[in-house]
């Protein structure tokens, strides 16, 4: 890549040039970018994922920016018109809009009126008008009257309709118009008439007749009016206003400022039929990218803090499939995640055997020692949760409703069917359920990332960026948290830096032929494994119980002979630097850096001496729904109640208060302050505290608020004095995942314009 793309770059993204040019280097040399933002930190500068993922999307961005340029030079010199100038314009360009822009006037395109008017011979007229020299134009039209053109009104209008279309594709032109749009383009929505009674067009209702200026527009707001009109009932427009944009038209092709009434009809037609629709469209596309990257963005961080929600553990575990008619699907899991039992009970109605299955449950806990039990929180979840609540086992089970977005998608998936060929959908369905109990991320990466449903309007946007996205971002999270190889599934295994769906399985299937992996040099066995795959992988496998306690680490193989010579240097061994403190203390960081290792890479390699292989998680906390509510009809104005954040969007968040349908606080109910983003207040899955401001129940809605220093003023005193009474109720406490946090403030910080 050249080096003006990597000034630029850095230019992007605040960076320094040096190691932009790095990130390039080692991304050509078949680095992975957790590869690179954990093992080449010297490399980077100590880059984050999203600086490093931001720099290869934009060289990617600029390859494919130059392969046009190619393109394009070569089209334009096979016409002979490849100016020194125009070349040198071509070369400078850094955007493909300003690229198309210059290449416009020299496309060939479909027939025109303007192309009609040439093939008439009203060309050197048009250039006539052009020139500014059309006081005389009435007279030199006559010279072109012919065949096709009988009088000198269709000469005139003919040129200028050739005037029309070089105003349009003139570059100067376009980005006078272009800004107009940047600056002062407003979004309208309206109703057509005829779909205005429509029930299906109720939900579309406050884009009846609605204008906002499209730079304040928020993502959600385009993508609902852009799914209004792909349904036939809203008409969107993105326009300006007319006169400043063709009053600047004009002093830009009059630069004597004289009375040009041929030329000034040109470029009022220019702009209206030609410059300012094809500028609409490309603004159009421009605020649906946009939008398409905001609701990316959202989905993505959404997804991510739901693959490191916290995990239970390795416990023994119960876990329920509720279900009123065909009952609930019960299955009993090892610590590690196994199946041992399963069968089904009828708590609920029309069969209501709550006697029996009661019974059941406190033998099941008693037989297999189940220390937690796992309610999936669908149909009848809240239910079953309040039954299994009132049963005293004679010991702590901890209770967790579990999120099963996607349960059933796994179930009739091939990896459902790989690993329970023998069991129906319904038993596969509660061992997902308990499984992402024990280790949300292990399971979750099994479903397609679209199916768990924590994003906004992700079946508007564009497809292939979405996947993309969210396959990055689960790479991002399994290589955050680490795999253990010898319980890892295929399907984790594959999101492992430079393992490939094929490694992968050979890594299961080798894993099965020999028992388990003893240490990393085992990997270096497996088909496939090569010298390359090694090396990205390797830091991100863990082997629990192994003999070198560096292979239960995020230490790299690349850095044992460092560590080793550490510990010699101390006259100690490697897992006495492990247990003990006073000896890390005295390892001076300077005496060892060298080519790959430097203050970065030592400083991590102290850290994960001081707790090898840890878990960057924060464990798994038992939550309670409030007893007084268990359907919409108990949720009164006023409330003030425990939730879990389901989901986030650019407009809020919805909380789960423990009956059918989320409620949602709106951004402007999120705190006694300013939020312009949820993300900044809330995390999924988050325990919070909610004040309910409204209900809706023929709507089956929920108003919520999580404003604690002022209560709403649609909250009766009557409703304000109870929530005053329940203030001294503590709150559940939550852990934020800091890494989480701090990743989400560098991607508002740092994401690409």
């Amino acid at each position: 890549m050249q080096e003006k793309y990597f000034e630029k770059i850095g230019e992007l993204l605040n960076i320094p040039v040096k190691q932009v040019r790095a990130v390039y280097i080692l991304q050509e040399g078949g680095a992975t970018v957790p590869f690179m933002a954990r093992y080449r930190k010297e490399a980077t500068g100590n880059m984050n994922e999203v600086l490093i993922e931001a720099i290869v999307e934009q060289s990617l961005s600029f390859a494919d920016l130059e392969k046009r340029k190619v393109a394009i030079s070569k089209m334009i010199e096979a016409e002979g018109k490849l100016s020194p100038e125009l070349k040198d314009r071509l070369d400078s360009c850094f955007s493909s809009a300003a690229l198309e822009d210059i290449y416009l006037p020299y496309k060939k395109g479909r027939k025109t009126r303007a192309s009609r008017a040439v093939e008439n011979g009203l060309e050197p007229l048009a250039h006539f008008i052009f020139s500014g020299k059309e006081i005389t134009a009435a007279q030199e039209a006559i010279t072109f009257l012919n065949d096709q053109v009988k009088t000198t009104d269709e000469a005139l209008a003919g040129a200028r309709d050739i005037v029309a279309e070089w105003i349009s594709v003139h570059d100067e032109a376009r980005k006078i118009t272009r800004q107009f749009f940047a600056d002062s383009a407003i979004l309208v929505s309206t109703i057509i008439p005829a779909k205005k009674d429509d029930d299906s067009a109720q939900k579309y209702h406050d884009y009846f007749a609605f204008s906002e200026p499209l730079k304040n527009c928020p993502s959600h707001r385009i993508l609902a009016i852009r799914r209004g009109e792909k349904e036939g009932i809203l008409l969107m427009e993105i326009s300006i206003e007319k006169e400043p944009a063709i009053h600047a038209l004009n002093k830009l092709f009059n630069s004597r400022n004289a009375s040009l009434p041929q030329l000034s009809r040109a470029v009022e037609d220019g702009y209206s039929r030609l410059l300012k629709p094809s500028i609409e469209n490309e603004f159009r596309l421009r605020s649906k990218n946009k939008a398409d990257d905001d609701a990316i963005r959202v989905f993505s961080d959404n997804l991510r803090q739901l693959l490191l929600a916290a995990p239970l553990g390795a416990k023994r575990v119960l876990a329920l499939d509720p279900g009123y008619r065909t009952g609930c699907k019960l299955v009993c899991l090892d610590a590690q995640g196994a199946l041992i039992y399963n069968t089904t009970i009828y708590p609920h109605a029309p069969q209501n055997a709550s006697t029996e299955s009661k019974e059941k449950l406190i033998k099941l806990v008693a037989a297999y020692s189940i220390e937690a039990i796992a309610i999936g929180n669908g149909t009848a979840g809240r239910e079953t949760e309040t039954f299994v609540r009132d049963i005293d086992f004679g010991a702590a089970v901890e209770i967790y409703l579990v999120n099963e977005s996607g349960a059933s998608i796994y179930s009739a998936s091939e990896a459902g069917r790989e690993e329970f060929p023998e069991h129906d959908l319904t038993v596969r369905g509660a061992v997902s359920i308990g499984r992402r109990l024990l280790d949300p991320l292990s399971e979750l990466v099994k479903i397609d990332p679209k199916a768990i449903g924590v994003g906004q309007y992700q079946h508007d946007v564009n497809s292939v960026k979405l996947q993309a996205a969210l396959d990055r971002v689960v790479e991002s999270a399994v290589n955050f948290v680490g795999v253990d190889v010898n319980r890892a599934s295929k399907q984790l295994l594959q999101y492992v830096s430079g393992i490939s769906a094929s490694l992968a399985e050979n890594i299961v299937q080798h894993r099965s032929a020999i028992g388990s992996y003893r240490s990393r040099e085992d990997l270096k066995k497996v088909p496939l494994m090569g010298a390359k795959s090694f090396e990205q992988s390797a830091g991100f496998l863990r082997i629990p119980g192994a003999g070198n306690v560096l292979d239960t680490s995020s230490v790299h193989p690349e850095s044992y002979a460092l560590v080793t010579q550490m510990a010699k240097d101390l006259g100690a061994s490697v897992n006495d630097l492990v247990q003990q403190d006073e000896l890390r203390k005295r390892i001076k960081l300077g005496q060892y850096t060298n080519e790959l290792a430097g203050a970065y890479t030592i400083q991590d390699i102290l850290s994960e001496l001081e707790k090898p292989g840890r878990d960057p998680r924060s464990l798994a906390e038992e939550f309670k729904f409030s007893d007084e509510i268990h359907t919409i009809e108990d949720v009164k104005t006023g409330m003030r109640v425990p939730g879990i954040v389901t989901n986030i969007t650019g407009f809020g968040a919805f909380v789960n208060i423990g009956v059918k349908g989320d409620g949602l606080v709106h951004l402007s109910q999120m705190a006694d302050k300013y939020v312009q983003d949820p993300a900044e207040v809330v995390q999924l899955g988050q325990q919070v505290m909610v004040t309910v401001t409204g209900v809706d129940l023929e709507r089956k809605r929920i108003e919520l608020s999580m404003k604690k220093d002022e209560l709403p003023e649609r909250v009766s005193a009557q409703a304000k004095e109870k929530i005053i009474i329940k203030k001294n109720q503590p709150a559940p406490s939550h852990k934020p995942d800091d890494f989480a946090s701090g990743l989400l403030n560098l991607q508002k910080k740092f994401r690409p314009k």
